[in-house]
C-alpha cells in the first residue's frame, strides 16, 4: 500500500513539473498578417540603403493594428536567439520603478540617500541629498558627467561609487545621460521588492506577454546591471512595444498602469543642456531638426522627430512606438551611424505604414 502510495506521490510530482516547466517556457507569438506590397518594396529599399551605408542590420520586426506585418532576419540576427539590447534595457527597469510605485513600495520622490543611508560618502552634499527617484529616471541627478564608467570595477560597489561621485547641478536641473544612475534605480527596485529586477518582471511582465524569462547581467553585488546587459529576441521587443501602443494593456488586463506608460513616453527633460552644450551639439552638426537625440527625454526614453517614442540601445537597438500609425518597430542591428539608421526608417517605413 505505502509503495503505491509512493508511485502515485511521485507521478503527481512529476506531473507538477512538467506542467510547471512548461508554463514558465510557454511563449506565444504574436498575431501575423499579410505583407502589403508598399511594405515589402519599403523594406527592400530599406536593406539596400543600409547596406549601402555599411549598416549591419540583424533583424526587423513591424507589428501594425496589433499583428506583425513584416518580419525579418539577417547577418546575426537570428530569430530564435536573443539579442544584447544595450540602453534599451532602460526602459524594462523604468517599467519595474512603475510597478513598484503603483505597489506602494517607492516614490517618485524618494530621496535616493534615504535608500542607501549605507553607501553614502562622509560628506553628503546638499545636491546629493536632494536627488530623488524622478531625477534618475529623467538622467538629471545632477552629475555633470556619466560616472558609469568609472562605477563598473569589478572590485567597486557600484551604489557606493555613485554616492561619491560629485553632484555638481542641482538636482532635475541638467540633463546628463548617465547609465549607473538606472543601476542605482534597479538596486533600489531590488531593495524595496526583495526581487531582482529580472525576477519582479518575470511575474508582472515577461510571463503575461509570453515572454521567456531573459537574461540580464549582474553586478559584483548580485543586482541587475539595469542600465544595460538585458537580452531579448525582436519578437519580445515587439511585444513590448505593443504593450505600450495599447496603454500599458495585454489581453484585457492592465499590465502596467495607464499613467506610468504615459509618463515614461512624454517629455519630461530638454535631452540637451542650453548654453554651450547646444552650442557644442550644432558644431557637429546636430540640431533639433535633424536630431533624434536632441528631441527631448521621459522616464528611460527618448522622443523622435515624427511624434513618436522609442527604446534606444548602443549599436542600434530600437523599439519605435508609433501611435498615429498604430505601429511599432523593433530593430536589432551592430550600427554606428544610429540617426543615420533613425533616419532610414522615417523615410522609408513610416510612410507606408
Amino acid at each position: 500500500m505505502e509503495k503505491h502510495l509512493f508511485l502515485a506521490a511521485m507521478v503527481l510530482v512529476a506531473l507538477t513539473a512538467c506542467k510547471s516547466v512548461k508554463e514558465s517556457a510557454e511563449v506565444i507569438d504574436l498575431p501575423r498578417a499579410e505583407t502589403p506590397e508598399s511594405v515589402a518594396a519599403a523594406m527592400d529599399t530599406f536593406f539596400s540603403q543600409a547596406a549601402s551605408d555599411s549598416m549591419d542590420i540583424h533583424s526587423v520586426m513591424i507589428v501594425k493594428d496589433g499583428s506583425v506585418i513584416y518580419s525579418h532576419w539577417q547577418s546575426q540576427g537570428v530569430d530564435t536567439v536573443p539579442h544584447v539590447l544595450h540602453s534599451v534595457s532602460k526602459t524594462f527597469t523604468a517599467t519595474a520603478v512603475g510597478l513598484a510605485i503603483a505597489d506602494g513600495k517607492l516614490a517618485l520622490t524618494d530621496k535616493i540617500v534615504d535608500h542607501f543611508p549605507d553607501k553614502l560618502p562622509v560628506e553628503v552634499s546638499d545636491n546629493l541629498k536632494a536627488m530623488t527617484v524622478r531625477d534618475l529616471l529623467t538622467m538629471s541627478c545632477g552629475h555633470d558627467t556619466d560616472p558609469t564608467g568609472v562605477g563598473r570595477s569589478d572590485s567597486a560597489d557600484w551604489v557606493q561609487t555613485f554616492m561619491a561621485y560629485p553632484v555638481l547641478h542641482k538636482p532635475g536641473t541638467f540633463y546628463c545621460y548617465n547609465s549607473l544612475g538606472t543601476y542605482v534605480l534597479s538596486a533600489i527596485v531590488q531593495k524595496v521588492t526583495g526581487q531582482k529586477v529580472v525576477d519582479y518582471l518575470d511575474a508582472r511582465l515577461f510571463q503575461p506577454l509570453h515572454i521567456a524569462k531573459p537574461r540580464w547581467d549582474e553586478s559584483p553585488q548580485g543586482i541587475n546591471t539595469g542600465g544595460w546587459g538585458l537580452y531579448l529576441k525582436t519578437e519580445d521587443l515587439a511585444k513590448m512595444g505593443q504593450l505600450l501602443l495599447q496603454k500599458g494593456q495585454w489581453n484585457g488586463q492592465q499590465i502596467i498602469p495607464e499613467d506610468w506608460v504615459a509618463e515614461m513616453s512624454k517629455k519630461q527633460v530638454e535631452s540637451i543642456n542650453p548654453g554651450t552644450r547646444i552650442e557644442q551639439a550644432e558644431e557637429r552638426g546636430l540640431t533639433v531638426e535633424t536630431s533624434d537625440w536632441m528631441q527631448g527625454y521621459g522616464y528611460q526614453m527618448w522622443r523622435c522627430r515624427p511624434g513618436c517614442f522609442r527604446a534606444d540601445g548602443a549599436r542600434g537597438q530600437y523599439i519605435i512606438v508609433v501611435p498615429e500609425k498604430n505601429a511599432v518597430i523593433a530593430i536589432t542591428s551592430d550600427v554606428e551611424d544610429l540617426q543615420g539608421e533613425l533616419n532610414l526608417v522615417w523615410n522609408n517605413i513610416l510612410p507606408v505604414l
